[in-house]
């Protein structure tokens, strides 16, 4: 499958990586590999399907244009099974352009989604009108919930749920919490030592030769983690993938093997 390496999400926007392949009436899918996995198929100057592990058609397009990581690839032979996105391809890009200069009013008081929020210490304004989504909201906002948490459990969009955020603040219903503990969490989180990555490298050197630092680091990308503080918790997926890419079996079933040794070793 011709995978073309076309950008990174942590560096160029999606919609200025897929804007020259439309302009150019190329067909095939778009992939976008990272801590979360999606394709967007286009044939001539149309976007006809999209996916990603929740969501399909036009919301998957969406939701997609605002993932800020992950490693993108072109396979000019790969064709849509289905169609999924039937609005025309230029009104949904100018969505997404509106949706763009939103978001820029949205980050002033909803920076990030680890973000905290909950009920004023001193209440909320006398006589206010809380529509229902609204509602469904302040349920959640306890002070532990982050933007993130809000947006899974009632199903919603990050920017669907940040907007409405943003809205209840202005209004005086919500205000951020004193703790961020979501962020506290993620500085908590423990990491592998420095001396994981030589070791893997080596492995990977005997399986795959000299490209074994550019497969880790290509991976890593695609995760959205780095050397210096990569998660124990993502260590067994991250070998799973890592050994995807070899492509003698006898190989990758010993380096699976072996690296799964290792780390059941470090974790004990």
């Amino acid at each position: 499958m011709p995978n073309d390496f076309i950008g990174d999400l942590s560096k160029t926007r999606l919609l200025d990586l897929i804007s020259p392949l439309l302009s150019r009436k190329k067909s095939g899918m778009i992939q976008i590999k990272g801590s979360e996995v999606g394709e967007i198929y286009i044939e001539g100057s149309n976007i006809v399907h999209a996916r990603t592990q929740n969501l399909t058609g036009e919301e998957a397009v969406l939701a997609m244009m605002e993932w800020n990581a992950g490693r993108a690839t072109f396979d000019w032979e790969a064709a849509a099974d289905e169609q999924t996105v039937y609005m025309p391809t230029e009104q949904l890009l100018m969505i997404w352009t509106n949706r763009e200069a939103e978001w820029g009013r949205i980050r002033e008081l909803v920076p990030s989604p680890n973000v905290v929020f909950r009920i004023p210490v001193n209440g909320c304004p006398d006589n206010r009108n809380v529509q229902a989504n609204q509602w469904k909201v302040l349920a959640l906002c306890n002070g532990m919930r982050s933007v993130s948490d809000i947006a899974e459990a009632l199903g919603w969009q990050i920017f669907e749920t940040s907007q409405t955020l943003c809205g209840m603040i202005q209004e005086g219903l919500l205000e951020k919490a004193a703790e961020k503990r979501v962020e506290q969490a993620e500085r908590a989180r423990r990491t592998v030592n420095g001396n994981f990555f030589p070791v893997i490298e080596n492995e990977l050197r005997k399986a795959m030769g000299p490209i074994a630092p550019i497969v880790i680091d290509d991976k890593l990308a695609e995760f959205g983690e780095s050397r210096e503080a990569f998660p124990e918790d993502r260590l067994s997926p991250f070998i799973q993938a890592i050994g995807e890419e070899i492509s003698d079996a006898s190989k990758r079933v010993l380096f699976t093997r072996l690296m799964t040794e290792h780390i059941a070793r470090k974790q004990k």
